[in-house]
C-alpha cells in the first residue's frame, strides 16, 4: 500500500484524560492468526482482530496464496488450505509498512517451490530484509534483491526444503518466526535458538493449531524444536488488546496531570509486558486490575494515573525484547520524570520503521530535552512532571510510533507538539485519535 500526501497533526496540551480506552486487538496475534489460518485445513473463526493496514495487507497476501479470508459481521472467517498448499501469487505481494508481515510471510513462502515478489512503502523498502533471507537460504530458499537486501526482493522458494538448525544473531522474534514458519513445510526437525528469549506468540499459537512445539532453556539458550509437516486444524482465536497501542493512553495517563484511564483486556505475555514493568519500576501509578487468562494468554484490565513522582531508571538490557516497540514513548514519560533513563541493548530501534532512537533523539533535543545515545544504547535526562517546553515540529519519517509518541508529549507539553505526518498511525491503531479525543485529548 503506498502512502498518500503528509498529513499533520497537533497535540496542544491537554486537561485531564479520563475514561476507558477500548485500544485495538493484538498485531502480533492478528498476523498470527491470519497466516495459521490460512495453514490449517478448516475453519478459523476470529474475533478482536486488528483491522489496522498492516493486518490487513497480510489478510490480502493469504488470500493471493489461496486461501479465503472475509470478514462475517464482527469477525474474520479464513478458509485455509493446509501446510504446504499454498498456491504461487499471480501478482507482487505488497506489505505496506510492516516489516512484520513481509518477514513472517518470506518464512510461510520460502519452503513452497515458487518464487514470490514481496514489496512495500518507501518506510518499508529501506528496511534490511537480509536477517530472515539468510536463515531462509538454509532451507534452499533463494532471495534477489536490491543492494543491502532490501524491496522490492523476489523470494524462489526451495522446492526440496531440508530442516535447519539456527541460531538467531540478534533478539528478533521476526526472524525467530520466519524461520518456524518456513520449518512446517520442511520433513524433520527444524531447531531455533535464542540467546535471549523473545516474545512467544509463534509457538503458542502453533501449538494452538495443532503443531508439535518444544522449548527448552540450555546453556547456548532458549532452544525452540517444530516438528515440520504437522496437520493444522482451523480453531476459533479471540485476539486479546494489543499491549503497544495500549502503550500511548497508558503512558499519556502517566504524565497529563489529573489523568485515570482503564484500559481493558491487555494482553499480558511476559514477553510482551516490559514497559509496564518498567513505568512500575519509576513509581508509576499503574495497576493491573481483574487478572485472567484469554486464549492461553495473560491478560487484564490496566489503570492509569497521573504520577507526577517518577524518577528515571536503567532499562535491563535483557528486558529490550519485552518492550522493543515501546520505547518511543517510554523516552517521552522519561522526559517527564526527575533524573535520568538509561535504555541498553538495544540496536534493533536502528532497523525499525525508521532509525527510532534518531526519530525520538532528534525531537526530544528539538524540545530542550538532553538526549545522549551510542549504536545500541541511549539516556534521557528528565525534566519533571510538567517541565517539558514542546514548541516543535518533528519529523516522523513514515513511522507510526514516533508519531503517536510525540503527540503523546505535546499532550503533556506547555507548547504544541506537530508531528509532520500522522498518516502511519493508521498501520498500527487506526482508532488513535477518536480514542485519545475521547479521553479528553485535543488535537488540531
Amino acid at each position: 500500500m503506498s502512502h498518500g500526501p503528509a498529513q499533520p497533526l497537533t497535540a496542544p496540551a491537554s486537561g485531564p484524560l479520563t475514561g476507558v480506552a477500548e485500544v485495538p486487538g493484538d498485531k502480533s496475534i492478528s498476523h498470527r492468526s491470519l497466516i495459521l489460518g490460512a495453514l490449517s485445513e478448516g475453519e478459523t473463526r476470529i474475533s478482536g482482530l486488528l483491522e489496522g493496514q498492516d493486518v490487513l495487507d497480510t489478510g490480502a497476501a493469504m488470500r493471493a496464496f489461496g486461501a479465503t479470508v472475509e470478514k462475517h459481521g464482527g469477525d474474520w472467517v479464513v478458509h485455509g488450505v493446509g501446510v504446504g498448499g499454498l498456491l504461487e501469487p499471480e501478482d507482487v505481494i505488497d506489505c505496506g509498512n510492516s516489516g512484520t508481515g513481509v518477514r513472517l510471510l518470506m518464512g510461510v513462502a520460502a519452503t513452497h517451490g515458487f518464487a514470490v515478489t514481496y514489496t512495500g512503502d518507501a518506510s518499508l523498502r529501506s528496511r534490511p530484509m537480509a536477517r530472515v533471507t539468510e536463515p531462509l537460504a538454509l532451507f534452499g530458499a533463494q532471495a534477489y534483491g536490491r543492494s543491502g537486501g532490501r524491496l522490492p526482493m523476489t523470494v524462489v522458494g526451495a522446492s526440496d526444503p531440508i530442516p535447519v538448525a539456527y541460531t538467531t544473531p540478534m533478539a528478533s522474534a521476526q526472524v525467530k518466526s520466519a524461520v518456524l514458519l518456513a520449518g512446517l513445510n520442511a520433513p524433520g526437525e527444524t531447531v531455533v535458538t535464542e540467546r535471549e528469549a523473545t516474545r512467544d506468540h509463534s509457538e503458542r499459537m502453533l501449538r494452538g493449531f495443532g503443531a508439535q512445539v518444544e522449548t527448552e532453556r540450555t546453556a547456548e539458550g532458549h532452544v525452540i524444536r517444530l516438528q515440520g509437516r504437522p496437520t493444522l486444524r482451523g480453531r476459533d482465536i479471540a485476539v486479546p488488546r494489543d499491549p503497544s497501542s495500549a502503550a500511548f493512553p497508558v503512558c499519556a495517563a502517566l504524565i497529563v496531570p489529573g489523568s485515570d484511564v482503564l484500559v481493558p483486556n491487555i494482553g499480558l505475555n511476559p514477553t510482551r509486558a516490559g514497559l509496564f514493568e518498567t513505568l512500575r519500576e519509576m513509581g508509576a501509578d499503574l495497576t493491573y486490575e481483574n487478572p485472567r487468562e484469554e486464549g492461553g494468554e495473560p491478560a487484564a484490565d490496566l489503570r492509569a494515573r497521573f504520577s507526577p513522582d517518577m524518577k528515571g531508571v536503567e532499562v535491563p538490557p535483557d528486558r529490550a525484547a519485552s518492550m522493543i516497540d515501546e520505547y518511543p514513548v517510554l523516552s517521552v514519560v522519561a522526559a517527564c520524570a526527575e533524573g535520568t533513563t538509561v535504555m541498553r541493548g538495544v540496536a534493533e530501534l536502528r532497523v525499525k520503521e525508521s532509525d527510532r532512537i534518531a526519530a525520538m533523539a532528534t525531537g526530544l533535543r528539538a524540545m530542550g530535552v538532553e538526549v545522549r545515545d551510542g549504536p545500541d544504547w541511549w539516556e534521557v535526562d528528565g525534566l519533571g512532571a510538567g517541565g517539558l517546553p514542546g514548541g516543535v515540529t518533528v519529523a516522523t519519517h513514515l513511522d507510526h510510533r514516533i508519531a503517536m509518541s510525540f503527540l503523546v508529549a505535546g499532550m503533556a507539553a506547555r507548547r504544541p507538539v506537530t508531528v509532520d505526518d500522522s498518516g502511519p498511525i493508521a498501520t498500527s491503531f487506526p482508532i488513535f485519535r477518536p480514542l485519545m479525543e475521547g479521553l479528553g485529548a485535543a488535537f488540531a
